[in-house]
């Protein structure tokens, strides 16, 4: 049986829940695209079957900041996905912070720790960005709330204008990046 990727694309296209703005790009476009293009990466391997958060770039989900983040984690765990990734771009009042890292519920979730470093190592290696490591945060939601192993990946900084440029126009180096570490991590690299 395929194994099952729920893709949550973060942020909204418009309204509430919109995410970062830097360097003239909206990090709910970034992580559309980069999700579509991990989506299509995952459709091409017999062992998975994927699904997306923001089907469209004009799907909206929930009613309101928390009602969109309920909305994600309900649909992944009625599914019963397998893995829980959701995509972001990090943000600093610094614009020299650049790097990727992954954000995870604790030290105990060893499956979504493990599934992290191999995210981030495959990050590494596409885009060239630095590996900021992964980070413990349990009070974030999508972490919190799923049912299965659940990562947030902070692919980039929005705000450093390097990142931002290689997030808009070579979204394919992240997705490739995802993708590469999701089969890293179930041995078929």
């Amino acid at each position: 049986m395929p194994i099952k990727i729920y893709i949550d694309q973060g942020h909204n296209p418009s309204g509430f829940n919109t995410g970062a703005e830097g360097n003239g790009y909206y990090e709910q476009d970034l992580t559309y695209e980069i999700g579509r293009r991990l989506y299509n990466l995952l459709l091409t391997n017999p062992e998975f079957t994927p699904r997306l958060s923001r089907p469209t770039p004009e799907t909206i989900r929930g009613t309101s900041n928390s009602s969109s983040l309920v909305e994600r984690v309900e649909e992944a765990d009625d599914w019963d996905a397998d893995i829980f990734l959701s995509l972001h771009n990090n943000a600093a009042e610094n614009t020299n912070a650049s790097g990727n890292e992954a954000l995870v519920y604790g030290p105990g979730a060893t499956v979504a720790n493990n599934l992290a470093s191999q995210i981030l190592e495959q990050l590494t290696l596409t885009t060239g960005l630095r590996n900021r490591g992964i980070v413990y945060r349990p009070g974030l939601y999508v972490l919190k709330e799923t049912e299965m192993p659940a990562v947030l990946v902070e692919m980039g900084f929005i705000s450093n204008p390097y990142d931002a440029d290689l997030l808009a126009n070579s979204p394919y180096l992240f997705a490739t990046g995802i993708y590469r570490g999701i089969l890293s991590y179930y041995g078929l690299l």
